[in-house]
């Protein structure tokens, strides 16, 4: 029997992480969002070349949503209180490890989230429409306790959160399941339960295999449920220049793809246009396009 094919005009909130990580990522980012090619834009302002990058963003289309990516393992630290405790951030492992036998130092990580999303506000200055964090540390036990504290307490409205509780395939089901079991779900409870605008499900996840950014693109759109999904990607510029970034062979090729004509005529084979997905407990969209 021939599966049925997904339902059209489904949502799709596109979003670029890492703007801020080098002038390259930087550049790559904005012009996609510039061009229509992205709805949404997470910075990482802890980052050397935040500031620098920062007035890209100044002239971006207005549906283009901009976000704090909370960062604890690159770079450096910017509050004093996680200095101390953290002279040098941890790998993804170290804090994986640490978060899970509650061993971290929750107020100076308290600290640090205000002073990177003060950061964030003082380079563009308005709030953060969203909060995520870099490879899903929002999430773990002992930070989404005080990201969830300080998104409650923000000054203007309440920005939405990245929902890591429920991440789609095609693939990569087992880290899929990693980023879910991690904290992921606890954190998707924590949203409903404090009415907090969040996405329904999360695409994305793939190894960074040159060759298959395409592919996988396809395979994520088919996956998009009715009541929308976000994706997030890591597109930058061809002569983008990281130190020590992991995967830099894939922010090129993504950043050509999310250009492409290619790009554009499988959201249509689709049905899935670019648009906001964030909503409330009760199912009601947080904000219009």
């Amino acid at each position: 029997m021939t599966a049925a094919p997904p339902p059209a005009n489904r949502t799709l909130a596109l979003c670029a992480d890492d703007f801020g990580l080098s002038a390259g990522v930087s550049q790559g980012i904005a012009a996609l969002a510039r061009a229509g090619r992205l709805n949404a834009v997470s910075c990482l302002t802890n980052m050397p070349h935040w500031r620098a990058g920062a007035p890209q963003l100044q002239d971006l289309p207005a549906g283009v949503d901009l976000g704090l990516h909370f960062n604890l393992t690159e770079g450096e630290a910017l509050s004093e209180d996680l200095r101390a405790a953290w002279p040098r951030l941890p790998s993804i492992g170290r804090l994986l490890a640490g978060a899970h036998l509650r061993l971290l130092p929750g107020d100076a990580i308290a600290a640090e989230f205000a002073a990177q999303y003060r950061r964030f506000v003082e380079a563009t200055g308005r709030e953060p429409d969203f909060v995520d964090g870099h490879q899903h540390v929002h999430h773990l036990p002992g930070v989404r306790e005080r990201v969830l504290e300080a998104v409650a307490g923000a000054a203007a409205s309440t920005p939405a959160v990245r929902n890591t509780g429920r991440v789609l395939g095609p693939g990569f089901g087992v880290k899929r399941a990693i980023i879910a079991g991690s904290g992921g779900r606890a954190l998707e409870r924590a949203l409903r339960q404090r009415r907090i605008p969040h996405n329904a499900a999360l695409l994305g996840v793939y190894d960074f295999r040159p060759g298959s950014y395409r592919r996988c693109m396809q395979g994520w759109l088919a996956e998009v449920p009715a009541e929308g999904a976000l994706l997030f990607c890591h597109p930058a510029a061809r002569d983008a220049g990281a130190p020590d970034d992991a995967i830099a062979a894939a922010r090129g090729p993504e950043a050509d793809y999310l250009a492409s004509d290619e790009f554009m005529g499988d959201l249509q084979a689709a049905g899935v246009r670019l648009g906001r997905v964030w909503r409330r407990a009760d199912g009601e969209r947080s904000r219009p396009d």
